[in-house]
């Protein structure tokens, strides 16, 4: 098995045990982890957002919440001063979203498929401001449909973003038709200039928005190899911290490190050692399950966060990378070994970042130091110090 088999004396015939693959794919445990996809779509990446564009979604959700709040707020002032001219029934569409939109909140939390749940309760806000509009008898109301506008470039991607903006065309040629179609005819300008701007509004938010998510990805994405980098780790490690305070679920790292990479360098140049860092990485993200996180930290150095793994879980993974690398031609033709530290919380505790990360660090140096090309791991303290033949630093 080379130079790596007295690291694991089952090879790749090793099985992440079930009872965890269960707990981990639980709608509820995939809520809490925040990634809240349903169980039988967890692989299927086409049918559900990145964690990034989810995390994004959910966040910018969280924050809008009271500025949406205060918004309906200024509508309702706004119809109840107009109500001795448009008539007071204006007011039932926006009593209607205040018992809605709090309900929509707590479905949102709960739902497995947030990114779903977020754009129906979008969708809900766009109708009962066409429905309040269509009471007045106003068509030149119809430019209060921009105000949603503004919030779906900076939620939503692309594809949403399209069916939303189909939605309100749809819901604006509604109200110019439905509401006084003679008026329009003989005053164009009523919906001519609500029109414009609810596209102007589109046009806009949407280019800024794409400009803000190019800007943050640069912060937050390795540019060599399209993983994550340690801006998106500490984010990530801020939330598995406090969602392992609900979940009790242990939280796996995975410390991985290029063998000689520093001879690749000298020997052949950067450039070649550029083509072994993008090969490596591209190899570990293919091993790696969709719910696994995996960044580039800095140099030729790895890390892996594994939500809901066991330490014998995360060496499992660990040695199946390692086996991967080594089993592999990199850059042009090189062959390279990678070795691996792994350190996890135990179940039931809440995940400490610098602790679980300090004995992963600890297992590495260990695994260094055996020979390279090797998986070790340090247990917490009160947990088996043996796993399965893996050999503990």
């Amino acid at each position: 098995m080379g130079a790596g088999c007295r690291s694991c004396s089952t090879g790749v015939t090793h099985r992440i045990n079930r009872p965890y693959i269960r707990k981990l794919l639980e709608p509820e445990t995939l809520n809490h982890l925040g990634f809240l996809a349903d169980a039988s779509e967890v692989t299927e990446k086409e049918k559900f957002p990145s964690d990034i564009d989810l995390r994004r979604m959910i966040d910018m959700d969280r924050r809008l919440r009271p500025i949406r709040l205060k918004a309906m707020a200024v509508l309702a002032v706004a119809f109840v001063l107009a109500a001795p001219w448009i008539g007071w029934w204006t007011l039932g569409p926006l009593l209607l979203a205040a018992v809605t939109v709090p309900i929509a909140h707590r479905l949102i939390d709960r739902s497995a498929r947030p990114d779903r749940a977020l754009f129906i309760a979008w969708a809900l806000q766009q109708m009962i401001i066409a429905a309040s509009v269509a009471t007045t008898g106003r068509p030149e109301g119809s430019m209060l449909l921009a105000m949603p506008i503004v919030t779906l470039a900076a939620r939503f991607p692309p594809k949403q973003v399209r069916i939303g903006l189909g939605l309100t065309a749809a819901l604006f040629l509604g109200i110019v038709v439905g509401v006084d179609l003679e008026t329009v005819v003989n005053d164009p300008p009523l919906v001519i200039v609500p029109g414009a701007l609810i596209v102007a509004t589109a046009v806009l938010s949407t280019t800024f928005m794409h400009s803000d998510i190019e800007q943050r990805s640069a912060a937050i994405i390795d540019p060599l190899t399209g993983l994550l980098n340690r801006n998106a780790l500490l984010t990530r490690v801020r939330e598995i911290t406090e969602q392992s305070h609900i979940t009790k679920l242990p939280i796996g790292i995975v410390l991985g490190d290029i063998d000689h990479f520093k001879t690749i360098n000298d020997t052949h140049g950067h450039s070649r050692g550029d083509a072994v860092l993008k090969d490596v990485a591209y190899l570990l993200r293919k091993e790696l399950r969709t719910l696994d996180l995996l960044y580039r930290i800095g140099g030729e150095e790895f890390l892996v966060l594994l939500p809901g793994a066991t330490l014998e879980d995360a060496t499992i993974i660990a040695e199946r990378l390692r086996l991967a690398v080594e089993s592999s031609m990199v850059g042009e033709g090189d062959r390279v070994t990678m070795s691996l530290g792994v350190g996890a919380s135990m179940e039931g505790t809440p995940f400490d970042y610098e602790v679980v990360f300090a004995r992963a660090d600890q297992a590495l140096y260990a695994a260094k130091n055996s020979g390279r090309n090797a998986v070790r791991t340090v247990p917490a303290p009160g947990e088996a110090p043996r796993r399965r033949g893996f050999e503990v630093a």
